[in-house]
Order: C-alpha cells, then sequence, then structure tokens
C-alpha cells in the first residue's frame, strides 16, 4: 500500500515511466506517519520490530484509502506504456510480496488451511533426457516494446550461444538424495571454498543444524531412511522422488553439479531453452531456479526510476530463473531475473544442470 502510494498517488510525475525523476519532491501521503513506518529505504532492518505500528483495522483503512486512490487515478490515466509504467510496477510488486508472504509462512511454520496447503504443493513430473540445444545467436533481454521490464532486463542485446546440454526439468529429490548419500555434505573436494565456509558455519551451530545434511526443513533424507521429510507449512510432509528438490543454497546446487560431473546452466542458456524447447519438454515453474551467473547489469544498463531494485545488488547476488509454484501467473516470464544472496535456502529455490 504504501509502495502503491509513494509511486502514483503521490508522484507527481507518474505519467513520465522510466522518465519521471527518482528523488524528486512528492506530495503529502494521506497518513502522516506514513514514511516512518512503511518506507523500507530508510527503516534499517533492525529497528522495525521496535516500530510503534498501526492497529490491523488502520492498516487495513490506509490500504483501502490508497487503493481507492490508485483506481481513480488509473481511470484517468492514458494507454501508453509509460502512462502505465507505475500502476504495471506497482502490480508486480505487490505479486513478489503475495509470494514472499507464502514463503514467510513456510518460514513461520504456519499451519495452514487443508485446501490452500494442497494448492502450495509442488507439482510431481515424470523425468524426461537432457535436451540438446543446437547454437545461435540470441537476443538475450527485454526488448525495447515490450511494454513493461525491470530495468535490470535492459537493454536487450545479442549472444552467441555454443550448442549445450540442459536438463529437461529440475533436479529431483531422488537425484539429490544420492549425492546425500554418497557422502556430499562430508566431500571438502565438491564445494567451492565460500560455499565450504558456509556450510563450516551451520555445523558450527549445533543448537539449530547439529551440521547441515540436506537442504533446509528436511527432517529425514536418504535411500537408508526410504524418503524424504521435509516441513511443509509446520507439518511433516513425505515429498515425491519426481518433486523438484527445494529450499537449496546456490553452494548446495553448485556442489551437486561438481558432485555429478555437470554445471549450472549460464542465464543465457536458460533462456534460450525455455523459449525454444518447450515443445521438447523443457519444463519450468515449480521453482525458482539457480544459474551459475552472478547478477550483474547487461550493457548500457540505466537504474529505472526505484533506483534501489536492481543497482545495489549487483556483484554480491546470484540469478535465478523461471518462477515457483507460488508465484502469481502475470509475473511468470521466461525473460524475469530474480536475484538473491547465495547462501538464501527460504524461498522456494532449486535447480537444474548443463553438461560440461
Amino acid at each position: 500500500g504504501w509502495f502503491q502510494e509513494w509511486w502514483i498517488g503521490r508522484n507527481l510525475q507518474r505519467g513520465l515511466g522510466t522518465r519521471a525523476g527518482p528523488a524528486h519532491a512528492r506530495l503529502a501521503s494521506i497518513e502522516p506517519n506514513a514514511d516512518a513506518w512503511w518506507d523500507s529505504a530508510h527503516v534499517p532492518h533492525d529497528e522495525r520490530w521496535a516500530l510503534s505500528l498501526p492497529t490491523l483495522s488502520n492498516t487495513r483503512a490506509y490500504l483501502l484509502d490508497s487503493l481507492e486512490s490508485t483506481l481513480e487515478l488509473l481511470e484517468k490515466a492514458g494507454d501508453s506504456d509509460d502512462a502505465l509504467y507505475f500502476y504495471r510496477l506497482c502490480l508486480f510488486h505487490e505479486d513478489m510480496h503475495g509470494e514472499a508472504l507464502v514463503y514467510t509462512a513456510q518460514t513461520l511454520g504456519l499451519n495452514l488451511a487443508p485446501g490452500l496447503q494442497a494448492a502450495l504443493t509442488p507439482p510431481t513430473f515424470a523425468g524426461r533426457e537432457a535436451l540438446l540445444i543446437p547454437a545461435t545467436i540470441w537476443q538475450l533481454g527485454s526488448a525495447a516494446d515490450a511494454g513493461f521490464a525491470f530495468d535490470n532486463e535492459k537493454n536487450q542485446h545479442a549472444v552467441q550461444v555454443p550448442e549445450f546440454e540442459i536438463d529437461a526439468q529440475p533436479v529431483s529429490w531422488s537425484q539429490f538424495v544420492e549425492f546425500v548419500d554418497d557422502g556430499g555434505y562430508d566431500r571438502p573436494e565438491l564445494w567451492n571454498p565460500d560455499g565450504l565456509r558456509w556450510l563450516e558455519g551451520m555445523a558450527a551451530d549445533e543448537g539449530q543444524y547439529q551440521g547441515r545434511r540436506g537442504p533446509r526443513y528436511v527432517e529425514q533424507i536418504g535411500v537408508a531412511s526410504g524418503a524424504v521429510m521435509q516441513t511443509r507449512f509446520g507439518q511433516p510432509r513425505r515429498m515425491s522422488g519426481n518433486q523438484s528438490a527445494m529450499h537449496l543454497t546456490w553452494w548446495e546446487a553448485d556442489a551437486w553439479c561438481r558432485w555429478a560431473g555437470r554445471r549450472l546452466p549460464t542465464e543465457v542458456e536458460w533462456e534460450v531453452a525455455a523459449h525454444t524447447a518447450a515443445r521438447r519438454g523443457f519444463r519450468w515453474g515449480d521453482v525458482w531456479e539457480w544459474m551459475g551467473s552472478t547478477f550483474r547489469p547487461y550493457p548500457g544498463f540505466a537504474p529505472d526510476p526505484y533506483v534501489d531494485y536492481s543497482q545495489p545488488w549487483f556483484g554480491t547476488h546470484k540469478v535465478l530463473r523461471g518462477a515457483s509454484f507460488a508465484t502469481r501467473a502475470r509475473m511468470k516470464s521466461p525473460k524475469y531475473r530474480n536475484f538473491y544472496l547465495p547462501e538464501r535456502d527460504d524461498i522456494f529455490c532449486g535447480f537444474r544442470s548443463c553438461a560440461l
């Protein structure tokens, strides 16, 4: 609600789209304390727990008032991409936070209603052979006439892509179990040096982890134990061997690839396969997929008005492509670049591999 009011209701340059200035003066909020409560760019994380926040009823009233204001302005807006840019930005931003609420519910172990649990169950799939993708010249990123694109998707540029082999679907639980049973978590030679330090840090935290021996939320894993048991929204669930392995860090995905004699895909390889190999069985959208790539700007990058969206995270975060079972359908795009620190495992993330 605050993000929507900031970029639409209070933004006198909203009609300029990406040409709007990021720091121009705003109108006052309909809630005098709104910026002090909800401006995440200026409220440090460790101070948010101490904020004197409004009541639930007052928060809902603010959300309703700001939404009504937005809808009134939308009725008067033009139909050009510039005129609609901030409305689209706010809609997708809300979709991102909707998924964030779902993985927060998973982190907190909230026991969701059975119907919602079923809707948020990762799908199963039939395993397929890896796909050979022919060499090509690919236009990586979103075109200038795409309608809406996040700044990190621009500018579209040609990339020479050699022939490559890529998994038709993400690595499954049955495949990941083999890595665990082969002592993958106890073999330093399989781990990136930074990943090994992360793994040792997990082992040092005896009270919480007692040493990492499987993806997050996994209570039991391995052929000897008979199954993968993973806590899903507070309840232990037996995961199917034909579901995507999930809640893995980038380090774990990379270690599995080293163990299997494979590698993580590049962004351009994944994008080519998603666009050209769907009819051959390339499956995506079950889990966010770690790429081998570090998050970096495309050539000619310039930040859009929401300057904190991409620019601060270049060089430190890893890219994820695709979508998860909790992603809104309108957010799903083979051009979309998600990004997180490599140690994140609370999101609905997995991976697939390519031949070396």
